[in-house]
């Protein structure tokens, strides 16, 4: 890979930001749940919206490309990592705060944490999260759901930062949810911060739905190994792990990527996958259970960075 530095821009940005917030030459898989995924250019880890608004406006005076990550749980990093810069929201911008029957949450804070706190404060809606591993910011990008419930359901209203530095706010009419999809996805702002509207309820009744969902998960999916969640979108009048089953893809294998011997719905890391390994995979059980069953399957793991 042909690593891509500006010294230009690495000189004001550490006018900024801290030096350990700053990394040059970062191995992605250090930062994504699949453990994949060769370097990125630059890696930046904001503490505030005023941060992430300072560094979009000095990646436009660059014209430094960027993408934007929070648990890095939903994405398949390639190969050759990631030119320019990758912005990833951790602590501190991952608070949790209440205001009545609103949550109040910063980008990086994780899905499992919020619900928690949701439930630590009787407030249901957001039991269909306690286990899905991305963070708030992500969630509402990929309009997460589990359990027939979703984002959009819950979200109230996003504040954002444009390309060009500029803090916006977005109500959720703003926000273009459908099924594994917002207005983030096309526009290029970066979450921030997330309000939601819950409902009260009653404490023992929303930690019995959320100990529920959890013993589902837990029993069902290959929660002990590294992957990116699911991997294919669910196809109209189907369930893709079902359709993968079906197709006799269970435990199939390349390299060190394989189906899920616990749900076919799953592409594991059992040890040194590389991209290119889960690559060719998806791309075989694509075509397998096409061949067999008459649908196509779609990837729902963002696949980032330079291919070979």
């Amino acid at each position: 890979m042909d690593l891509q530095i500006n010294q230009n821009f690495v000189d004001e940005i550490r006018e900024r930001i801290e030096a350990e917030k700053f990394l040059l030459n970062e191995p992605m898989k250090e930062h994504t749940t699949f453990k994949i995924g060769g370097p990125a250019d630059y890696l930046i880890f904001p503490s505030s919206i005023d941060e992430v608004a300072f560094i979009f406006r000095s990646l436009r005076k660059y014209d430094i490309p960027f993408v934007i990550l929070g648990n890095g749980s939903n994405v398949l990093v390639l190969d050759r990592g990631i030119r320019g810069a990758v912005i990833k929201f951790d602590s501190p911008m991952s608070f949790i705060k209440r205001n009545d029957a609103r949550i109040t949450a910063g980008a990086g804070a994780l899905l499992q944490d919020v619900s928690n706190f949701a439930v630590k404060n009787s407030l249901s809606g957001m039991e269909f999260a306690c286990g899905i591993p991305g963070s708030i910011g992500g969630a509402v990008f990929m309009n997460a759901g589990a359990y027939d419930g979703e984002m959009k359901s819950i979200v109230e209203g996003v504040r954002a930062v444009s390309p060009k530095g500029e803090v916006t706010e977005f109500e959720v009419d703003d926000l273009d949810f459908s099924y594994r999809h917002s207005v983030f996805q096309k526009n290029g702002y970066a979450v921030c911060e997330v309000e939601l509207k819950l409902i009260p309820g009653d404490k023992k009744n929303i930690e019995e739905k959320v100990a529920g969902f959890t013993k589902r998960r837990e029993s069902k999916q290959p929660l002990e190994m590294p992957s990116a969640g699911s991997t294919f979108k669910r196809p109209e009048g189907y369930y893709a792990g079902t359709l993968i089953e079906q197709t006799g893809l269970k435990g199939f294998a390349v390299g060190g990527a394989e189906i899920s011997v616990k749900h076919a719905g799953f592409v594991v890391n059992t040890g040194g996958a590389t991209a290119k390994d889960v690559l060719e995979l998806i791309r075989q059980v694509q075509q397998r259970v096409f061949e067999k069953n008459g649908v196509r399957l779609f990837p729902e793991v963002r696949i980032l960075g330079e291919a070979e």
